[in-house]
């Protein structure tokens, strides 16, 4: 009979990592490690990567739910689905992992092989003008030809001219921008904004409202001149007629999957499905998830058939993260067969 532990890990950020919503020093996440208890080397382990402030799921229950996920695990087995997404993410993770033995691949594919790379966009976190134009220009000649700037946290004129610069140096033959304002804009000012925003040839932005404003997300979707992609408006849906209903109603030009936070891979597949089918692109983000989580979306993602760019950090936001065979050279991300994880003592529970 196998069991399940988990153990609590706060993440430390190496900068203060600022978007519109907050600024985040810290984050915290929890490990689940399924194993078999009359051997030393049969095991798995996952990421339930709670996002506080974001997922629906953040309560002062947590910890109780997972407890209580773990042992009714352990005493039958039953891998029913959690409702909570990132707990269904890091049981769906620790599940694959340990039937996969232990390298830690998950979700064996082409990629943890070494037969090539998952082409990723650059991040640059908020800030003023001078430092966001200035990690721009370090992606950039770190290889990046797609960077992604959060912006609505900074007066709307400040970023225009961190756009105008780096426009005036590389323009979009050269170099694609992503936006993700986090629900900054409002319904009355949003479009006016994405029209000084167009000026610069954006590839696409990321949640201009708050969520669960549908009817006006509709109308922006209708008429911008920049393509807008989906993201926390997928947190929380959990059935397919809600999901379909919701990509009928706004019509997305795309939609942003977070494997942790919309339903774990499952719930992510069911959205990739439905997208496809209404002519939606799509493509993966992770959600500042160690390198366990970071590694299992990855590993998964390969096995998808995409070629746009993904959202796929490496670990360089912590300085106690996990140390993993995933690594970065360019703008790819690689798993390193012939190197090996170094996972610190937890506090299994």
């Amino acid at each position: 009979m196998l069991k399940a532990e988990w153990a609590p890990y706060t993440l430390k950020f190496r900068e203060v990592a600022i978007t519109s919503r907050e600024k985040m020093k810290i984050k915290s996440t929890y490990f689940v490690r399924i194993f078999d208890p009359d051997s030393t080397d049969r095991f798995g382990i996952g990421e339930c990567a709670l996002f506080r402030g974001l997922s629906d799921e953040d309560s002062n229950n947590y910890e109780k739910n997972i407890d209580l996920y773990c042992k009714a695990f352990s005493e039958d087995n039953n891998i029913a689905p959690s409702p909570l997404s990132s707990i269904r993410f890091g049981f769906e993770t620790a599940l694959a992992d340990l039937q996969n033995g232990a390298v830690h691949i998950p979700f064996p594919s082409p990629w943890t092989q070494g037969f090539g790379g998952i082409l990723i966009n650059g991040l640059v976190w908020m800030g003023t003008v001078e430092q966001m134009y200035s990690r721009a220009l370090e992606k950039i000649e770190d290889g990046f030809r797609c960077i992604k700037f959060k912006i609505g946290g900074c007066d709307f004129n400040d970023e225009l001219t961190l756009l105008r610069k780096i426009r005036e140096r590389y323009p979009a033959s050269r170099l694609e921008i992503r936006l993700d304002a986090n629900g900054a804009f409002t319904p009355e000012d949003a479009m006016k904004k994405l029209i000084e925003l167009s000026e610069f040839d954006i590839h696409s932005i990321e949640q201009p409202l708050k969520p669960r404003q549908w009817n006006e997300m509709a109308r922006l979707c209708s008429h911008s001149p920049i393509p807008i992609a989906l993201d926390e408006e997928l947190i929380g849906i959990t059935s397919s007629e809600l999901k379909h209903e919701m990509l009928l109603t706004i019509r997305p030009a795309f939609i942003i999957l977070k494997p942790s936070l919309c339903g774990g891979f499952s719930g992510a597949e069911e959205w990739i499905d439905l997208a496809m089918e209404n002519n939606i692109g799509w493509w993966i983000t992770s959600a500042l998830e160690s390198a366990v989580g970071l590694n299992a979306i990855a590993s998964w993602t390969a096995r998808l058939e995409t070629d746009l760019p993904q959202g796929l950090g490496t670990g360089q936001l912590y300085t106690n993260d996990i140390y993993s065979p995933v690594y970065r050279e360019s703008q790819n991300i690689f798993f390193n067969s012939n190197d090996v994880w170094a996972f610190p003592p937890f506090d299994w529970r």
